[in-house]
This record gives C-alpha cells, sequence and structure tokens, in this order.
C-alpha cells in the first residue's frame, strides 16, 4: 500500500471511530431508543450521509469497538504456535486481548459501554458478530486438530470458548471490582475441556 493509500486507510478508521465513541456517548447520556443516527454524525462532525459510508444504522456504530476486539481475537489466535494445544491456543489469545483491550482501556469508555450492557438493540448485533467470529476461529482451529469430525468438534470448542470469554466479560462489567484479567484466567480455567483434542501425529 502506498503512502496515500495508508493515509487514506487511517483517515477511515479515525472516522469509523469516531463515530462509534459519539454513538456511544449519546446513548449512554440520552438512553439507545433516543439517540438519532443524525445526533451521532453531527457529535462526531460528519454528515448523514457519510455515517451511512460506514454503518448501516446506530446499533452497528455502537457495537464498532466490540466488533474491533473479537476481530484482534481472532489475530492472536492466528498467531500461536501451530503445535500447540487449542484450548492453549485460545486462553492465551483471550488472555493477551484482555491486556491489550480492556487493562489499557479508557475508564470512561468502559463506563458507558457497561451502562448499555443487556440492552436488546444490542443484543442482534452480539449474536451475529460472535457467529461470525465463532465460523472463523473455527476454521483455525480445524487446522489444529486431529482425530474424526474436526469440523463438528472445531466449531463446538470455537463456540464453547467465545461463550466463556463473554460470560467472564459480562461478569466483570457486574462485578468491576476484582480485575478482568482474574475474571477471565479464571473462566477459562473452570471451562477447559477435559482433554482438548490437539494436533494429530502420525
Amino acid at each position: 500500500m502506498d503512502e496515500s493509500g495508508g493515509l487514506r486507510e487511517r483517515k477511515k478508521a479515525a472516522t469509523r471511530l469516531a463515530l462509534h465513541e459519539a454513538a456511544l456517548l449519546l446513548a449512554a447520556e440520552q438512553g439507545l431508543d433516543r439517540v438519532t443516527v443524525e445526533e451521532i454524525a453531527d457529535t462526531a462532525n460528519v454528515s448523514r450521509r457519510t455515517f451511512s459510508n460506514y454503518f448501516s444504522n446506530k446499533e452497528e456504530a455502537l457495537f464498532y469497538g466490540d466488533t474491533l476486539r473479537l476481530r484482534r481475537l481472532l489475530e492472536l489466535i492466528h498467531e500461536r504456535p501451530a503445535d500447540e494445544a487449542p484450548w492453549t491456543v485460545l486462553s492465551r489469545a483471550a488472555l493477551r486481548l484482555t491486556e491489550e483491550a480492556f487493562l489499557k482501556a479508557d475508564p470512561a469508555w468502559l463506563t458507558r459501554r457497561r451502562q448499555l450492557r443487556g440492552h436488546p438493540g444490542l443484543a442482534a448485533h452480539q449474536v451475529a458478530a460472535y457467529a461470525t467470529i465463532e465460523r472463523e476461529a473455527a476454521a483455525e482451529l480445524a487446522t489444529r486438530l486431529g482425530g474424526d469430525d474436526v469440523a463438528l468438534r472445531s466449531r463446538v470448542l470455537a463456540a464453547h470458548f467465545l461463550t466463556t470469554v463473554r460470560v467472564a466479560v459480562q461478569h466483570w462489567m457486574d462485578h468491576p471490582e476484582r480485575p478482568l484479567l482474574d475474571t477471565v484466567r479464571t473462566a477459562l480455567a473452570a471451562a477447559a475441556p477435559a482433554a482438548a483434542p490437539g494436533p494429530a501425529h502420525v
């Protein structure tokens, strides 16, 4: 990518983030149901048309931060060594993401996101986002598993893992007095398969 192309991509990323932060701020202040796309665009100093170039609705804009973290989780899974046991791969990726994305997060962002947890308007986006990540995580895990029924087992393992991470984060949002890293680590240990199958050996 040339320098001008890189600059365009950075500007696009900055605009997406500005719209996300504006949506989160307004939803926390007014309630998600009262916020309009026009207000979000105005707060981010862009046009209504520009908003539509990046997000299809306000719920998608609100969930953008979560989407970024889920995509990063996939990257971290992919980067793990090929000979690591699958649950180790998943657990270490989740703990790394926790350190990167949550421990350094803006406290104001966390407060606003906590206020919106469980809102039905975001539930559909959460389900869709996790379903997409589940399929991609399962595809990655399938390359690391041996034995029979790899496609099924990798999908089950990916779903089990993502549910564990989601529940751990939600539990922490309800009980923030305990460090998130400890909560995630405890949840992963509790959910670890008794004998997670590893790569096939010839």
